[in-house]
């Protein structure tokens, strides 16, 4: 939990901020939520929108703030006998509240008659995007909206606001991600250094996911570690590894705090590259880190992620895959056969940080939409970069056979894609570098502790 004040900073903006709407901001948390019988529960995550606002990492509770009033007030239960005998002595609900600045408590059963009581003097009630079921049906039973209805009434001024703050890390925001960052250093080393042949997938993704649970808390994300790298979120970790393949591996850790890095590298499965992995390697690794120096405020993500697509294309144009001028490359989307998603997303609380709230609020502005072109479509960051902003900088290149077979058999991009040279390569797999980066006033920064992404480096590493 961050100091007091940063909580109640971060509620008085959001008044400021809401305060010509009226009416009631209502905040749901999340619940405990069982996997297969009602005692055995999966491990709690609190609803991010919460943590932000009060902080309180525990299920069952509930915030409202009265727009009209200033009042604010955090709905829960007092522990019984029963909860202290399995789960020990807890502060109280109003000790809680008072960590986070917030001097009234109120029983959860209290909640439904606060809300009726606005409803009836017809007083907006403005909620987020519910993304799990038992809230949907917390605001069915409290609002009257139907499940199925209920995120077509999230409150769009309110929506808005919440990015508009989010989006901007703080300085204990930002030193939480880089904290995570060097977890993740610790997990990719590791993995680059179990690539050898005859390790399980399995192995190596239990491994990972043991060190991010050593320090703070679980993954980020459920990790992705694969020699089928063209596969873009492949969650499937039964492959023994082979002499001669490259292993993928997508992975952050989140702190106690809730906070996520994000972080892919590549490791050659025995420890060397061949001439044609470092080939391609290469090209991806100059698209991440000039997609970095590129990074600026002011800057539209979009901008970055077309000029990381060039350094692709061109790349590929060298090696003979690809042919043709490269702006039309670009600019017609023959390159997405090999990089078919975009550049990045926003990170903070959430890995995709806000994705819940709608990705296009988050990651486009009113005046820039989403592109329809395949591959583009996929970039979720495309808007102006701001200082503050933290974001992933995660190109790729990818030969996945079915979509080469799909577009040769269509005839589509002939005059941009060698498809007879491109048959050699469906074997290969797939390449992709990521790195956290904060948008600073005068250009980019990389957080954490450098993880190693030169060929060479890895390479080294993989011979400890």
């Amino acid at each position: 939990m961050f100091p007091k004040d940063v909580y109640i900073k971060r509620r008085e903006r959001i008044k400021d901020l809401m305060q010509d709407y009226g009416g009631i901001l209502f905040f749901p948390g999340n619940h405990d939520v069982p996997f297969n019988y009602p005692a055995n529960i999966y491990p709690f995550r609190q609803d991010s929108n919460f943590l932000y606002f009060f902080g309180l990492d525990q299920p069952g509770l509930a915030a409202i703030i009265d727009l009209d009033t200033g009042e604010e007030i955090i709905f829960g239960t007092e522990l019984s006998i029963d909860d202290i005998i399995w789960m020990g002595n807890q502060p109280s609900l109003k000790e809680q509240a008072a960590q986070v600045g917030i001097e009234k408590t109120m029983d959860i059963s209290q909640l439904a008659i606060v809300l009726d009581k606005a409803i009836s003097q017809k007083r907006p009630v403005h909620f987020l995007p519910p993304y799990r079921g038992e809230t949907k049906h917390w605001i069915e039973q409290l609002l009257g909206i139907a499940y199925d209805k209920a995120r077509d009434y999230a409150s769009e001024p309110f929506i808005k606001a919440v990015v508009s703050m989010r989006e901007i890390k703080d300085q204990y925001e930002i030193e939480e991600i880089e904290r995570m960052v060097a977890v993740a250093y610790e997990m990719h080393t590791t993995a680059m250094k179990m690539a050898k042949p005859g390790i399980k997938e399995q192995q190596i993704a239990g491994a990972i996911q043991g060190i991010t649970l050593s320090h703070e808390g679980p993954v980020s994300f459920p990790v992705i570690v694969t020699v089928n790298g063209q596969t873009l979120h492949n969650n499937y970790y039964g492959n023994i590894l082979q002499e001669g393949q490259l292993l993928l591996v997508d992975a952050g850790a989140e702190s106690a705090n809730h906070y996520a890095s994000d972080i892919t590298r590549t490791t050659p499965v025995g420890g060397k590259f061949n001439q044609r992995q470092r080939d391609i390697c290469q090209i991806v690794l100059d698209a991440n880190k000039s997609a970095i120096q590129a990074i600026e405020p002011g800057k539209p993500y979009r901008e970055v992620h077309l000029l990381s697509a060039r350094i692709v294309a061109q790349g590929l144009k060298d090696l003979g895959l690809m042919k043709g001028n490269i702006d039309d490359i670009v600019s017609q989307g023959a390159h997405a056969l090999f990089f078919p998603h975009g550049l990045g997303h926003m990170m903070g609380l959430d890995v995709h940080d806000m994705e819940g709230l709608g990705e296009d609020y988050v990651g486009y502005t009113e005046t820039m939409k989403r592109s329809d072109q395949f591959g583009l479509a996929f970039l979720r960051l495309a808007k102006p970069l701001q200082p503050g902003h933290v974001l992933t900088v995660e190109p790729g290149i990818y030969f996945i056979p079915e979509l080469i077979d799909l577009w040769r058999g269509e005839g589509k991009f002939t005059d941009f894609i060698n498809y007879d040279r491109l048959e050699g390569f469906k074997d290969f797999g797939g390449v992709r570098i990521e790195d956290d980066v904060l948008v600073t006033d005068t250009g980019s920064r990389v957080l954490g502790r450098p993880i190693p992404k030169e060929v060479d480096e890895i390479e080294r590493i993989c011979e400890e």
